[in-house]
């Protein structure tokens, strides 16, 4: 049976670039954000969507207004919790169907930015948590968003601290040195390849 490895990490921690190295090893990832944009771009999702808010949420050419949707669900933790009800089972459902794909593979790495905070640490059979210290964490996040400080600020707060995260996972990657983050990853995938 295919094993699950979550791969997280909070804002500017460098997730992302860790998922692109291990699939350069030709090991499945499933970006889990990506997926949900997608997905949320199909008409049937983006109607549902469209229709738990009272203020048009839709471009000129009918895409979802991810910036407007954000600013929205910021200040609402209702419509949040409407908006992840609708997305969070499509992609659930299309993790399953793409696991299926890649059952032969001995395990494959799932990454979610919020995968503690939806619970989804709980099917997975290891987690690997990418992090750095919070001052990089920011300018990272500043320079690669085009935003201000505060507004980074107020992503990491909604995330779970640090600490917990840590506590929480199997394995740990300290991202301040490209090249020794891809060393720590090579070991880990060593141990993650063992049966």
């Amino acid at each position: 049976m295919t094993r699950i490895i979550g791969l997280t990490g909070g804002i500017g921690s460098g997730k992302s670039t860790v998922a692109s190295y291990i699939a350069s090893k030709g090991i499945p990832v499933y970006i889990a954000d990506e997926e949900a944009k997608k997905l949320m771009d199909s008409k049937k999702i983006s109607t549902k969507i469209q229709a738990i808010f009272s203020e048009n949420i839709l471009t000129i050419d009918g895409t979802l207004d991810r910036k407007k949707i954000a600013a929205i669900v910021f200040n609402s933790p209702e419509k949040l919790s409407k908006l992840n009800a609708i997305v969070h089972p499509e992609v659930k459902k299309h993790f399953r169907n793409w696991l299926n794909l890649h059952k032969k593979a001995p395990f494959i790495i799932k990454e979610v930015a919020i995968l503690f905070e939806t619970g989804g640490n709980l099917s997975c059979d290891k987690v690997i948590l990418v992090t750095a210290p919070e001052e990089i964490r920011i300018q990272r996040a500043m320079k690669r968003d085009n935003v201000d400080r505060d507004s980074v600020l107020k992503r990491i707060q909604n995330q779970l601290p640090e600490e917990e995260k840590i506590s929480k996972s199997d394995f740990v990657v300290h991202n301040i040195d490209l090249q020794n983050t891809f060393i720590e990853i090579d070991q880990i995938l060593k141990i993650l390849a063992k049966p």
